[in-house]
């Protein structure tokens, strides 16, 4: 073990030398007889341990637990998947398209070398102290003993970073005076199994025939999810590229949109995806981040866009191509198979807890949650639940949602900020205030009263249904109560998990129908058969199913192999499934529900439900764009949240 310190006594007089980091030695004012000599200087290599943003080479604040990791302490490096200049290429010298795995393959971590200045800053900080008193034949060298297969380490000089290789030497003068070294992962955790996360470096110095050596540990940050106590700084939408009449709903859409972003105070404008027409901005992409301590304490935080595990949807191209940049990367997993798993695989299907500890486990960066059909046995990819576990800090937990023709846990499921202790809440759909609704309007005598109050497009009539027809339809109540039943057995999941108790769950009435009702056979996108079924104009069914197909095109293949429910998916337009714009204010689909009094009942309950809670609610009509295509508000966009706290401490 190495001493800091050193302290020595004689019998008759103290003699103090104190062997400073920086190699300097402190003598009391007594007679050069009496003073010990110094001791030989040997090698002490140092990182940011304390994560405090920088590497302190004169204490012994960054030395306690430098050889360990945990998640408070312990030094921190990041994988270096940006682009910070922008130079990794689209297309192919032929001007090809590149393939997804060359997109992929390009970052700043590709090469070996650092490029510029913002580049740098992504480079975790270790250094050599200084070492003074060296002899003139002496020698260092640098290499990584574990990870080495994914990490790089850098050398500053005077002519920039330099890449540290085997063959490399540091001479007597950069170890007299300390070195300091860059290091980055070239990958994020993907598999624990193959790759802990983990770098220990070492430096070796000899001197006089003599060789001494310090190691250092490192982890790579953890690519975490963002969760709702994070605020709102940039929304993403997707801008359909037609200008048909057809494409209208969309445009206005978009431009709705941005209206309710700036009112909510968010400055920066929308992020929008122009490429490739996939309107599901929700389900191709779930934005991360990760992070290590910088400068000033300061979090030096990078975005990383997890694009879906759906081999062939073309949209997560866009993010390599038009997104990726300064201080944003983006991951993808690899060996997917393209099954009946593949709506489960849309990033819908993937939202996130807020922190919390409960039950002796806790979860300071919040925790994962996807859908799974279990009645069926169907899970997300396994590529991307091991990626997400392998963070080692937001452990994905699974829910029921084989009642969903989807199968995403954003139709039912939303976390919401609350002046409590715990910090926030849960919303869930409440398919029985929604029946109640119905109920008690049809005993107030208005069940002639239209169910959707949403005008027709174009050559689609309005619907025609009313509340007597809808809750005498075959299936309707026994389908609702059924979700319901659904919708409870997850909240007892997540009690269980969360220690959540029931003054902490806000019920938002919505309904529910079943998908056999809505679907067409040959596996076309469900919303086309839906829009047909209300004599819809041919125009806007194409429309919808150019734009809806990437999301609705999965039904279980392997259906046949067990019994599955009944799937559902919103009836009226799902309030759960919008977006937290701002601490204090949500951005919920519009109703359309039946209007009574001149005023939409749904409307009026929703609105009731969030205000309670304190919540200032907006809605923004997404009936054309998202509810036929069996989605909301929520599905069509995404959310980049901020990310300067501290994932290493408790919320």
């Amino acid at each position: 073990m190495r001493t800091r310190t050193r302290i020595r006594t004689t019998s008759t007089r103290q003699v103090i030398i104190a062997v400073t980091a920086a190699g300097s030695v402190l003598a009391s004012p007594l007679t050069p007889a009496f003073a010990a000599p110094s001791a030989a200087p040997t090698a002490d290599l140092r990182a940011d341990v304390d994560r405090d943003g920088r590497v302190d080479v004169t204490g012994d604040t960054d030395t306690a637990g430098e050889d360990s990791w945990s998640t408070g302490r312990g030094a921190v490096y990041l994988p270096n998947l940006d682009d910070d200049t922008k130079r990794c290429p689209v297309k192919g010298p032929d001007g090809r398209p590149l393939s997804d795995a060359k997109l992929a393959s390009c970052n700043d971590a590709a090469d070996k070398k650092v490029n510029g200045a913002a580049d740098a800053a992504d480079l975790a900080r270790i250094r050599s102290v200084a070492m003074p008193g060296l002899a003139a034949d002496a020698k260092g060298s640098v290499k990584v003993t574990a990870g080495a297969k994914y990490t790089r380490v850098f050398l500053k000089r005077s002519g920039g970073w330099a890449l540290v290789t085997p063959d490399m030497r540091l001479s007597a003068a950069e170890l007299r005076s300390g070195a300091e070294f860059g290091v980055e992962a070239t990958d994020v955790i993907r598999d624990t199994a193959k790759w802990d996360g983990r770098a220990v470096i070492q430096l070796s110095v000899t001197s006089a025939g003599r060789t001494t050596s310090d190691t250092v540990t490192l982890r790579v940050a953890p690519l975490l999810t963002h969760h709702h106590l994070q605020n709102a700084q940039q929304v993403m939408v997707t801008k359909v590229p037609g200008n048909s009449p057809e494409d209208g709903p969309y445009r206005q859409f978009v431009k709705n949109l941005g209206n309710e972003v700036r009112r909510a105070g968010i400055t920066k404008p929308l992020v929008t995806f122009d490429k490739y027409g996939d309107i599901w901005a929700q389900d191709f992409v779930e934005p991360a981040y990760v992070s290590m301590a910088g400068p000033g304490g300061q979090r030096h935080v990078m975005r990383v866009m997890l694009r879906s595990a759906q081999p062939g949807r073309e949209a997560g191209r866009e993010l390599f191509e038009k997104v990726r940049g300064r201080d944003i990367g983006v991951v993808q997993v690899s060996g997917v198979r393209d099954s009946e798993e593949g709506t489960l695989n849309s990033t819908g299907n993937m939202e996130t807890i807020p922190p919390y500890t409960h039950g002796g486990r806790s979860f300071p960066a919040g925790r994962v949650i996807m859908g799974h059909r279990k009645d069926t046995g169907s899970k997300p990819a396994q590529a991307m639940r091991t990626l997400l576990k392998s963070q080692g800090m937001q452990d994905p937990l699974l829910l029921d949602t084989s009642w969903l023709g989807v199968g995403h846990v954003d139709e039912f499921v939303q976390f919401l900020p609350a002046d409590t202790p715990r910090g926030w809440r849960i919303g869930v759909a409440d398919p029985q205030a929604g029946l109640k609704l119905l109920r008690d309007a049809q005993r107030a005598g208005h069940g002639s009263t239209k169910m959707f109050s949403v005008p027709g497009l174009g050559g689609t009539p309005a619907p025609k249904e009313t509340i007597d027809q809808a809750l005498a339809a075959r299936h309707f109540v026994a389908d609702n109560t059924m979700a319901a039943e659904r919708i409870a057995a997850n909240l007892a999941i997540l009690k269980r998990e969360t220690g959540v108790t029931d003054e902490e769950i806000v019920r938002v009435p919505g309904l529910y129908t079943r998908e056999a009702e809505m679907s067409a056979a040959g596996g076309r996108d469900v919303a086309v058969p839906r829009l047909t079924r209300m004599g819809g104009d041919p125009a806007l069914v194409d429309t919808l199913g150019k734009y809806g197909q990437q999301k609705r095109l999965a039904q279980d293949r392997a259906a046949s192999a067990a019994p599955a429910a009944v799937r559902t998916s919103a009836y009226v337009p799902g309030a759960v499934n919008g977006i937290l714009l701002a601490r204090d204010r949500y951005l919920a689909p519009r109703q359309w529900g039946p209007v009574i009094g001149g005023k939409d009942i749904f409307t009026q309950a929703v609105t009731a439900a969030y205000t309670r809670v304190g919540l200032k609610v907006s809605y923004i009509d997404d009936w054309y764009t998202y509810h036929l295509g069996m989605g909301e508000v929520h599905c069509g966009t995404n959310t980049l949240r901020d990310a300067s706290a501290a994932w290493w401490k408790s919320n």
